[in-house]
């Protein structure tokens, strides 16, 4: 019994999965640009290191 109602969840699973591909097909590759954009944009223009917080960059602390 226990077998037969996890058998038909993940079916029912893999039905929303498929539905949910045939309406959106393009997002995959939108979610991957617009992560990309997103990391580039966490960057410090000038020595090109990851910024963490929101202070300035140590490339750009002493100078002004």
């Amino acid at each position: 019994m226990i077998v037969k109602i996890v058998a038909l969840f993940l079916a029912f699973i893999a039905v929303l999965g498929f539905f949910g591909k045939l309406r959106v097909p393009g997002a995959h590759q939108l979610g991957k640009l617009r992560d990309r954009a997103r990391l580039g944009s966490k960057k410090c223009p000038h020595c090109g290191r990851y910024r963490i917080g929101k202070g300035p960059c140590d490339c750009r602390k002493g100078k002004t």
